[in-house]
């Protein structure tokens, strides 16, 4: 069977938690000015409360409304597709599945949290959301659902990305949002940076700053995040959910779990309905791909750090580079970020998920050959979960071995062709920050309270 498709009354009813089954609690986030462990009053200026709720909520399973499954549903349930012509292509025993994400209208998994996030916010009366986007595909995910649920939309796009992946700012246009280069000039910080550095080529770091001051300043306005908190990755394992339903069709269950990791949202949306299992037993290989030149959890530091650049966010426990690090313009832009989702760094922590990084090269090369094997023309950020799933398969051939993979494809490449163009007239370059560049991100890192 190529192609496993759910019906929509088989479409999951509630959202998993894997805070209720962790064997160890993750330290809790921080008031920056306290140093106390932060309450639900420190977050009530940029989220609503029902957001707030599941943030910090022990329950194992939350109830998605119906608004919001009903909006889901223009897309959802995602297909599970048997990649049966990169199999052939690698000669390996193994079978490699991948939940396909990019069926969404945005093209990625983003829609899964931006629905619910803006429903949550018309639902208290919020007129105008804030946010930021790295590569585009949170900040159109965003414009769509604040188009769904009739709110105004501001996305501080990073500069590098707002320039390499004009369609993106267009798609997001199209949804009515509103869209300005980051470092911008319409926020104090983004002045700032843009004084001290004109040429600034911006990262998730400063559109961060930028949106929380947004958010912060206008009583209209909530601020809305697309990946690393705790109701963000919650939201995401409607994809893990599906996919569980998925492979019983199919007959399996997956022996390596895969996705790529920025701040961790595809990830764990895949993968912490598996790691339940995990952790209850289940002989499961859980692997978290990033880039090298952007590596949080292969060569960073556990420890706690702000989410932005500008010290505006609440200190959390995570995998960090420091939170002034700027990292190179590669174009996988969704995954150039400092830090990495606190659940996600706490149970990489506790060794249930083991992380790889890649070149950007050799990472195209994998999506070279997804494109010409099973048609599907992946994201920059997907093709370093099709790299770790070819590198695992190569490794299940020369075991001779019959394992089953399953990954994350979180979104298709049609607005990344400026990508492909570079690495097709052989111009993409790979960069590895030294250890001293390193060194100079995580000292800021260094009169922060302790893990």
């Amino acid at each position: 069977m190529k192609k496993i498709f759910l019906s929509e009354n088989d479409m999951p009813k509630s959202w998993y938690n894997i805070a209720a089954d962790l064997k160890t609690e993750p330290l809790p986030p921080l008031n920056p000015g306290t140093g106390q462990p932060l309450g639900p009053e420190d977050l009530a200026p940029l989220f609503p409360m029902a957001l707030i709720e599941q943030e910090m909520s022990p329950q194992r399973e939350i109830a998605i409304p119906e608004p919001v499954q009903a909006a889901l549903k223009m897309y959802r349930p995602s297909p599970l597709i048997r990649a049966t012509g990169l199999e052939k292509a690698l000669k390996t025993p193994a079978k490699i599945y991948f939940k396909y994400e990019g069926v969404s209208p945005a093209g990625s998994h983003k829609p899964n949290t931006a629905i619910p996030q803006a429903y949550y916010n018309q639902q208290e009366g919020v007129k105008r959301i804030a946010t930021e986007t790295g590569a585009g595909q949170w900040g159109s995910s965003m414009a769509l659902a604040g188009q769904i649920f009739g709110l105004d939309v501001k996305v501080y796009m990073v500069k590098v990305s707002y320039n390499q992946k004009p369609y993106r700012r267009s798609m997001m246009q199209s949804w009515g949002a509103e869209i300005v280069s980051s470092p911008s000039p319409d926020t104090n910080f983004g002045r700032q940076v843009l004084a001290e550095d004109p040429d600034n080529t911006g990262s998730l770091g400063i559109a961060i700053s930028e949106a929380v001051e947004d958010a912060a300043t206008r009583d209209d306005t909530k601020y809305a995040l697309g990946s690393v908190l705790n109701h963000v990755l919650l939201h995401q394992t409607i994809i893990g959910l599906e996919a569980k339903k998925q492979m019983e069709i199919a007959g399996c269950s997956p022996d390596i779990v895969i996705g790529c990791v920025g701040g961790g949202s595809n990830f764990a949306g895949l993968a912490f309905p598996y790691l339940r299992d995990k952790i209850n037993g289940a002989d499961i290989d859980f692997r978290a791909i990033e880039p090298t030149a952007c590596p949080t959890l292969t060569r960073g530091a556990f420890a706690y750090d702000f989410g932005d650049t500008a010290q505006m966010t609440p200190l959390v426990s995570m995998y960090t580079l420091g939170h002034t690090f700027m990292p190179p313009g590669i174009h996988a832009g969704g995954l150039r970020y400092h830090g990495m989702a606190p659940l996600l760094s706490h149970v990489v922590r506790e060794g249930l998920v083991d992380a790889y990084a890649y070149d950007q090269v050799e990472v195209f090369d994998a999506g070279a050959i997804f494109a010409r094997t099973e048609g599907i023309i992946p994201a920059p950020e997907s093709a370093h979960a099709i790299k770790g799933a070819v590198d695992a398969a190569i490794e299940a051939r020369e075991a001779g071995e019959e394992q089953v993979i399953l990954f994350n494809l979180s979104g298709h490449g049609h607005f990344d062709m400026s990508a492909y163009d570079a690495y097709h007239a052989g111009e993409l370059t790979d960069y590895r920050p030294t250890d001293e560049e390193l060194a100079k991100g995580l000292s800021v890192t260094e009169g922060l309270p302790k893990v």
